[in-house]
């Protein structure tokens, strides 16, 4: 017998795997930064790279997983008070609606800012 998902064990997978990426990105972001000490043709040339549409797409992606990581941990953070346990699908279905609003909204608010 397989293994049966539950809302939780997604929602929690998904909370290591937006972090895992948030850390990556992290990453990413202080060696673009690391390129202002080694002069404005360095810096100038890093940007160039990440101001490719490819960059700019993956901005939309860094946006969801921002939403998504911010979300679930107010998710858990009510949960550590106490607040919600036995509503934790509903809550979980709740934050993932709202994050997707914010993201449709920010998302459409970037994708129209790329596109001009």
């Amino acid at each position: 017998m397989g293994y049966r998902w539950h809302t939780g064990s997604v929602a929690w997978i998904l909370h290591r795997l937006s972090g895992v990426a948030l850390t990556f990105y992290l990453v990413l972001h202080i060696w673009v930064i690391h390129h202002i000490g080694q002069g404005p043709e360095a810096f100038n040339a890093i940007m160039a790279k990440v101001q490719t549409p490819l960059f700019k797409f993956l901005e939309l992606g860094l946006l969801g997983t921002v939403l998504y990581h911010s979300f679930n941990g107010f998710r858990i953070l009510l949960f550590d008070f106490g607040i919600g346990i036995r509503q934790q699908k509903q809550i979980f279905w709740g934050t993932v609606v709202v994050g997707l609003l914010v993201f449709a909204v920010s998302g459409y608010g970037m994708l129209s800012h790329i596109l001009h």
